[in-house]
């Protein structure tokens, strides 16, 4: 942070400006504490005395409450009705009357407990039934007051006891405050005692605070233990008090209520009984800051005026050295906005001398350096050929893009194009020709009915790039196509025609990635694919790039499946389409993970395949085929299992021999499995397929070719294979119902492989009619959804005892149908 000059002490007019400053504050500062210490003595004294008028007035309001209870009480023992009552008591049922006449009584005073004894008190009824405690204290009471009344009487009669006494007094009973009050009952003798006790309200404490501006707690304490607040005055006490300063022995203290300092005095409210040394008090408090307040205003006006005076004498101070520095400061503040990059903004002195000299001096560097910026930048964001963006600014333009995308949802879409045969083109009719072409190129790439929406670049060479904001692959797949059409038209430069051609490459976001390079590089891979295969466009995807990172984080993942039993094996049932007997099942493989849930096998076999992870996945599935197999036949199920081979397994020359160290660890025969290959795993290397498939016959295994008809197999060499079934691909089962020519082909194919002595198993069944077909063609084997689902493993065994094969007695054949048969 850079400070102003006048903060400055390095510099003059900083140096100036403290000067006077300091001296100015040194004097205000050393007055003001004078103040402050002379404030805060006067406070103290204040509420020191404020504290001991308090206490007289509480003693004072505590004494009126105590003689209007016990007017009470002599009011009561002096009732007409009352003294009947108790005079006309015989029964039970002149008690109750007794309790209720002090019942009604007490209700209308607010009393707490009343009670009525006999003169030795001895209780004859009560408004609650825990009077006990309040007649001893009564009795007591009526002690200390006979006592008290006797001692200054030296020489005179004593009074009878407990004759006439009735005078309130604090006592506390279950640990709270309560006024107690015996008022004798005469007719005209002594005949008993009226029991009144109030417990101790706030109303005492309430009029202390409205008659001054101390607030109160009543206190208790047992023995010497900790005190305990047991009546607060107002709502505004509520916080907790730091009962640990409480003194009964200074005059004044200070103690902590709700974060807020305060001073405090400790009243004795009633003496400690003896052998008990419950002790009863209050604290008044009285609030040191709202004490101190009308001369923090005082203090706060003092402070105002010498800031004031502060302010004024630095301002006039600062204005007079910057009339001085000014053009100096200003000058400063053009050579770092320069320094910081803003070449936009003119340097602008007015004065006349030697300083307006040297700001012209500046405005010239600034106009200098703002030209040589300008053709940097060009330089750095622009291709200087064609006047596209470069590749830095594309990069730039798709970051910004992306941070859209991550804000907002909404996608993009790059593709990156490539020119054919433009090596060519170089070479032939030379780099000046091939750089009007490429100026060419970027000139129909802008052409509005091309790619109006897009941002354009010229990544380098004959590579170009669009940015098409907004749009999703189906979009950019729209404008790769414009993109072709437009290139379909030859570009004719200086008598020579060119046809151009390009591949382009499609990614999307957040489809392919959320990262700039990641993006161009998917692109990039996707656009010389497209030029490889010669398809104009190509989207990017996964098994574009086996060695991506998307790739490899998946191929983790699958070795983590194996590692950690997270393959599951499922089985769907193939049953014999005559008899409707379950044959056996095929098995299947799949991916339980723990944060997708169940993976699909045509989300991760494919990239298996092309990985070469596909042998792994072989291996586990034969060995659990073996292991399912073995706990089949325990339940007495002699059923065969079907596995696929892929072109990677049939390929492998060590695969008959660890297929022939399985079945010996299991302890199975060969013939309980069929291996099942594709015939494009076939024919990609048929002799070496046929090699391979021969060991395998001669080991007793089962060898099928699955989807039968998709490929392109020569029955010529197809004969010569030992396999023992052929499997029609489902899209011909499952179209055969509504397409005659499919269920010709059905038949064809079953007649086929009956001539040649192989069973045939039809995929795809999915109704009881299409079951009927293949059973009226012959066909052997069938599997499908109709029979069952892949389940399972640990569901198949109970639903093969529980398999009935459905009737098909009422299914009929169209005429066409039924005469393929």
């Amino acid at each position: 942070m850079r400070w102003p000059g006048f903060l400055n002490l390095r510099r003059l007019e900083g140096r100036i400006v403290a000067l006077f400053l300091s001296l100015l504050l040194v004097v205000q500062l050393l007055s003001f504490g004078l103040i402050r210490n002379s404030i805060e003595g006067n406070a103290q004294a204040s509420i020191t005395a404020e504290l001991r008028n308090g206490e007289k007035l509480l003693h004072r309001l505590l004494a009126q409450q105590a003689e209007t209870r016990t007017d009470a009480a002599r009011l009561l023992a002096a009732d007409y009705g009352f003294l009947t009552t108790i005079a006309t008591r015989s029964s039970a049922q002149d008690i109750e009357t007794i309790k209720d006449a002090l019942l009604n009584y007490g209700e209308r005073i607010g009393v707490s407990v009343a009670a009525y004894t006999d003169p030795q008190f001895q209780l004859i009824a009560a408004t609650h039934d825990n009077a006990g405690p309040f007649v001893q204290e009564a009795q007591r009471i009526v002690a200390i007051e006979a006592a008290l009344k006797a001692r200054p009487a030296v020489g005179a009669s004593a009074p009878a006891p407990n004759q006439g006494m009735a005078k309130a007094h604090l006592v506390l009973i279950a640990g709270e405050p309560y006024q107690v009050v015996a008022a004798p009952v005469r007719a005209p003798q002594l005949v008993g005692w009226v029991l009144m006790g109030f417990r101790l309200g706030a109303e005492p404490l309430q009029d202390l605070a409205e008659l001054s501006s101390l607030h109160s707690l009543v206190l208790t304490r047992a023995g010497n233990g900790e005190w305990r607040v047991a009546l607060r005055a107002l709502a505004q006490l509520d916080a907790d008090p730091d009962l640990g300063r409480i003194s009964t022995t200074e005059p004044s203290f200070s103690m902590m209520l709700g974060g807020e300092k305060q001073r405090a005095r400790y009243v004795q409210l009633a003496q400690p009984r003896e052998g008990q040394g419950i002790a009863l008090g209050a604290v008044l408090l009285r609030s040191f800051d709202e004490a101190v307040a009308p001369y923090r205003q005082l203090q706060l006006t003092l402070l105002g005026l010498t800031a004031i005076g502060v302010a004024v004498f630095a301002l006039g101070s600062v204005l007079f050295a910057r009339r001085i520095t000014g053009p100096i400061t200003a000058l400063s503040r053009s050579a770092e906005r320069l320094g910081q990059g803003d070449y936009a903004t003119p340097v602008r002195i007015e004065a006349r001398d030697e300083v307006g000299d040297l700001a012209l001096a500046f405005e010239t560097m600034r106009q200098g350096i703002r030209n040589r910026e300008e053709q940097v930048e060009r330089l750095a964001y622009w291709d200087t050929l064609t006047g596209l963006p470069n590749r830095e600014q594309f990069a730039q333009r798709l970051q910004r893009s992306l941070d859209i995308e991550r804000d907002t949802g909404r996608a993009c879409a790059v593709l990156m194009l490539d020119l054919d045969r433009f090596k060519h083109v170089n070479d032939v009719l030379g780099h000046h020709f091939g750089d009007r072409l490429l100026c060419g190129v970027a000139s129909r790439l802008q052409r509005p009915a091309v790619c109006k929406e897009g941002f354009i670049a010229r990544l380098g060479g004959d590579e170009f790039a669009v940015l098409l904001d907004g749009a999703d692959l189906e979009q950019a797949v729209e404008v790769a196509q414009r993109i072709l059409t437009a290139f379909e038209e030859p570009l004719t430069i200086d008598d020579n025609t060119v046809d151009l051609g390009a591949g382009i490459g499609i990614v999307g976001c957040p489809q392919h990635g959320h990262e700039v390079q990641l993006l161009l590089s998917r692109a990039e891979l996707a656009m010389y694919t497209a030029k490889q295969k010669q398809s104009g466009t190509m989207v990017y995807h996964p098994g574009l790039d086996a060695h991506s990172q998307e790739s490899l984080s998946l191929l983790s993942e699958l070795r983590r499946a194996v590692e950690h039993n997270e393959l599951r094996l499922y089985l769907q049932p193939k049953v014999d389409l005559h008899t409707g007997r379950i044959l056996g099942a095929e098995s299947l493989v799949r991916w339980q993970h723990p944060q997708r849930g169940l993976v699909p096998p045509m989300l991760f076999i494919p990239f298996a395949e092309q990985t070469g992870f596909i042998r792994t996945l072989t291996t586990w599935i034969i060995e659990q085929s073996a292991r399912a197999w073995r706990e089949m036949y325990a339940h007495g199920l002699d059923l065969r299992l079907s596995i696929n081979l892929s072109t990677r397994d049939l390929l492998d020359q060590d695969l008959p021999a660890k297929l022939e160290q399985l079945i010996k660890t299991h302890d199975m025969n060969a013939q309980v499995l069929c291996l099942e290959i594709t015939e494009s795993a076939i024919m990609d290397d048929p002799q070496r397929a046929q090699q391979t498939l021969e060991r395998l016959h001669e080991l007793g295994f089962k060898l099928s070719i699955d989807d039968f008809g998709t490929g392109y197999s020569s029955l010529a060499y197809l004969k010569r294979l030992p396999v023992h079934e052929l499997k029609i691909d489902k899209s011909f089962v499952m179209a055969m119902e509504r397409d005659l020519d499919d269920a010709k082909i059905v038949r064809s194919t079953v007649d086929l492989a009956h001539n040649l002595g192989l069973r045939v198993v039809a995929e795809g069944i999915e109704t009881a009619k299409a079951w009927k077909l293949l059973d009226a063609l012959h066909c052997d084997e069938g599997q499908g959804y109709f029979i069952a689902k892949p389940m399972p493993e640990q569901e198949f065994v109970a639903w093969v005892q529980a398999w009935q094969a459905p009737a098909l007695e009422d299914e009929t054949l169209e005429s066409a149908f039924a005469r393929l048969a």
